[in-house]
C-alpha cells in the first residue's frame, strides 16, 4: 500500500514533467485546479487532503484534457518509476 510520501513524490515528478511540455506556471496552475491538492511555485506536492488516489486521477485529468496522448505518452516511465501506485492513464 503505497503512503502519502509516494504519492506526492509521484505527483510532483507530473507535475516536473508537464512544465516541460507546457511550462512551469501552466502546470502549476492546472495542479492547483485539483481539490485537495497543496503546490509550491516550485511545482512540488506539499500536502494531499483527501483520498490521494482520487487527486492522482483528477491530476492525470488536468494534464489530459490539454494534451490528451501527449501527456499518456509522456508520464508512462513516470509511473513506472512507482510501482507500488496503480497507475491511472488509460
Amino acid at each position: 500500500m503505497p503512503d502519502l510520501e509516494q504519492y506526492k513524490a509521484l505527483m510532483s515528478d507530473i507535475i516536473s514533467k508537464q512544465a516541460v511540455i507546457l511550462g512551469p506556471d501552466i502546470a502549476v496552475l492546472r495542479a492547483r485546479n485539483v481539490e485537495g491538492l497543496e503546490v509550491s511555485n516550485e511545482g512540488r506536492v506539499t500536502d494531499i487532503k483527501g483520498d490521494p488516489g482520487q487527486s492522482l486521477e483528477q491530476l492525470v485529468d488536468e494534464y489530459v484534457s490539454l494534451s490528451g496522448q501527449i501527456v499518456k505518452s509522456a508520464l508512462g516511465s513516470v509511473f513506472e518509476k512507482h510501482p507500488d501506485i496503480k497507475n491511472v492513464i488509460q
